[in-house]
């Protein structure tokens, strides 16, 4: 089997834009652009509905987070203190 690939390398493959993949998929805009980024793991329901759109199978889209996710803790120096 191939190696599963990003939504945005598969974006870039079929010479599609990301407004099309929108309306393909039915998904809000916010959404979609941040699983494009890598800044957001979508729910299966996601999952296939976009995989639908991209014409693969949902197994064949590498779908977790490509950015680093950053734990920021407290609420900052405004407010004192932070652990």
């Amino acid at each position: 089997m191939a190696k599963a690939k990003a939504v945005g390398d598969l974006i870039a493959e079929r010479g599609i834009s990301l407004t099309q993949l929108i309306e393909a998929s039915a998904l809000d805009r916010r959404i979609v652009e941040a699983i494009a980024r890598g800044q957001y793991t979508p729910s299966p329901q996601q999952r296939q509905r976009l995989a639908a759109a991209l014409g693969v199978a949902v197994e064949q889209v590498a779908w977790g987070h490509q950015v680093e996710v950053a734990h920021v803790y407290g609420h900052g120096p405004q407010f004192g203190r932070s652990p």
